[in-house]
């Protein structure tokens, strides 16, 4: 099987097993897009588990959902509300430069072009095309840790950061996956496709997977 036909297939597997309208925080958020929430999310899920970024993300939007309110709260005040996500200290100053920036530059709207999320400090590649596929419905790939691991791991690509698994991506991965790859993947990152001791017995794609770098599955 060529390789257009081979991840045709697995796409078509893994979308069955991992319907992209559950389970994440972000994809409940697609329902109800608010571009300033999304962005917070992607930085408060920095470093942590996505039950402790939902915690985080719950407790600070009830009292603090616009970047004016988040500039306002106290240092102490917005630690408390973002404990939960770990690294506290570090993602309150980045929580309150981030909205600082985006009232002083952008009128208090997150930006909807890459280059101007890009150009914020502290958003990162995959933070940007996140806040540009969910909030904003525009066709690119959030390649966070799973979505660089797995493609190399199945033998897609060959790339070693994953900007470059982006955009090696970008050229054999049709786009009418692209929308939901990053929410299919991370689940299926997490469940069978770990990172060390995949469960590959179980695996739905075990077939079409060269297990590339596996030393030890289940």
């Amino acid at each position: 099987m060529n390789n257009s036909k081979s991840i045709d297939k697995v796409m078509k597997i893994l979308k069955e097993v991992y319907p992209t309208h559950t389970k994440t925080t972000l994809n409940r958020m697609r329902d109800n897009p608010n571009a300033f929430k999304i962005l917070i999310s992607c930085l408060l899920s920095l470093r942590t588990q996505d039950k402790n970024t939902e915690i985080a993300s719950k407790r600070l939007f009830e009292v603090a959902d616009t970047p004016e309110k988040i500039i306002k709260l106290s240092d102490e005040e917005l630690q408390k509300l973002i404990y939960s996500s770990g690294h506290y200290k570090k993602k309150s100053m980045i929580l309150k430069y981030v909205s600082k920036e985006i009232l002083e530059k952008y009128n208090g709207k997150v930006p909807s072009r890459k280059e101007e999320l890009l150009n914020i400090k502290y958003i990162g590649p995959k933070t940007t095309n996140i806040v540009l596929s969910f909030a904003y419905n525009k066709l690119v790939l959030p390649i966070d840790t799973h979505c660089h691991r797995i493609p190399n791991r199945i033998g897609w690509v060959e790339t070693k950061t994953p900007e470059r698994t982006e955009k090696e991506l970008e050229k054999i991965l049709p786009k009418k996956y692209w929308r939901d790859f990053n929410s299919i993947f991370v689940q299926f990152g997490k469940t069978i496709c770990l990172p060390v001791s995949p469960k590959c017995s179980i695996c739905p794609i075990k077939g079409y997977c060269k297990r590339i770098n596996i030393k030890k599955s289940r």
